[in-house]
């Protein structure tokens, strides 16, 4: 079975995972022992959110099986949990988040009762750690926030917050012309507005050259940004922006988000990318980085 669709060359930031401190029954780390035998305590294995949700994105939309790099341990201990709860076959325990994977996390979300978007084939951090018990640990926990008000559309406090840099970065505010949880409320979005993280912002008034700059922007903090113009589909000039590995985003758009990092627009053409060329990062890199 086809698993997924591109090719990614971009080396994903951020600190080296490590082997979690909390051991199966309690143990510190260190040379401790495991009752009367002896015999040392089982470290359990440190599963890297930011890695998991970006893999998640990424893979099935490949058109091979090339992993994301920095994410295969990690992606592997999910999948094991996973074929523990008989939701994935043995044969898809490759530390590839492809769209087996990606349906077999959204069949554990289901089994715990969560639906529409909490059901959506991401990890979110609660059931990341519930599907982790006893089996693995949680490391850079991510999380989408609130929803709250912006321009007079619903967006979450993490979208907020990375539009707010950006517009520190640019030294101008950004006005929303659609923003997040807005399903079915621009057939031509084609449902990527359907969940968090995405929004498209007014260029009017603006040069070319400001566009291109506002789209820079957006990307160097953690958005998939595009420059939308009317000649690809019934839409007005706008820049169309995804939030890489925002947990809460709709299928369409975590398509999006993985076209992003392997060089495509995020059309239906899957044509290359015509934005401005910046290092591919998340909100939480650029955080660290800054």
């Amino acid at each position: 079975m086809k698993r997924a669709k591109g090719y990614l060359a971009v080396l994903i930031a951020g600190p080296a995972m490590a082997l979690a401190t909390a051991t199966a029954s309690g143990a510190t780390p260190g040379p401790s022992s495991n009752g009367a035998s002896g015999t040392p305590a089982t470290a359990l294995p440190a599963v890297n959110m930011e890695a998991v949700v970006l893999a998640a994105q990424i893979d099935p939309r490949r058109p091979d099986d090339t992993l994301t790099p920095g994410a295969k341990d990690s992606v592997m201990a999910v999948e094991k949990a996973l074929q523990a709860e008989h939701l994935l076959d043995a044969k898809w325990v490759d530390g590839y988040f492809g769209t087996q994977t990606v349906s077999a996390y959204a069949a554990y979300q289901r089994s715990l009762g969560y639906t529409g978007l909490a059901a959506n084939g991401l990890p979110g951090t609660t059931s990341l750690t519930k599907l982790g018990q006893n089996r693995y640990t949680v490391t850079h926990s991510i999380s989408p926030g609130a929803r709250v008000q912006r321009d007079g559309y619903v967006v979450n406090t993490r979208t907020q917050a990375m539009l707010t840099e950006a517009e520190r970065l640019l030294g101008s505010r950004l006005k929303l012309l659609q923003g997040s949880y807005n399903p079915g409320g621009d057939p031509a979005s084609a449902g990527t507005h359907d969940g968090g993280g995405v929004v498209d912002i007014s260029v009017d008034g603006m040069s070319a050259a400001t566009r291109t700059n506002v789209a820079r922007a957006l990307r160097q903090v953690g958005f998939a940004a595009w420059i939308r113009n009317p000649s690809q589909a019934d839409w007005p000039w706008h820049i169309h922006a995804v939030a890489i590995n925002d947990t809460d985003m709709s299928s369409p758009a975590q398509h999006q988000a993985g076209d992003y990092y392997l060089g495509l627009n995020g059309l239906a053409n899957q044509g290359p990318d015509d934005g401005p060329q910046v290092p591919k990062t998340t909100w939480e890199e650029y955080q660290r980085a800054h």
